[in-house]
This record gives structure tokens, sequence and C-alpha cells, in this order.
């Protein structure tokens, strides 16, 4: 099950594409953007958990 990232940070409130690269999300799907991500030290500060950009599959060329 993929993990479904929101569209704003939780933090800022800053509007986040659903492709951003830009976005981070922790196993309980709380989002934040790469700027609150890093001054929290890549925590979730719900959670604990570690903010990871979500992965994306790779496109197989052919």
């Amino acid at each position: 099950m993929a993990l479904e990232m929101r569209s704003i940070c939780e933090r800022c409130e800053t509007a986040l594409a659903a492709d951003s690269a830009k976005a981070r999300i922790c196993s309980f799907e709380c989002t934040f953007c790469a700027d609150c991500s890093d001054a929290m030290k890549g925590r979730c500060p719900n959670c604990g958990g570690e903010l990871l950009p979500r992965p994306r599959r790779i496109k197989k060329s052919g």
C-alpha cells in the first residue's frame, strides 16, 4: 500500500504538488515541505519517525 502524501505542509501550510520532489513524509503520512523537514532535522514532530522523500518508480525506457 502506498503512502498518501498530503497537499500542504503540516507545519507552514505551503502547498505541495502531488509529484513534489521537495515534500517529505513519515510512515504515518505526516507531510512536510523540505524546508520544514530540514528545520526539524528530518524527524516528524508528531510521531518521531524519519521524514523521507516519497519513493518513485524508475521508468523503463524502451
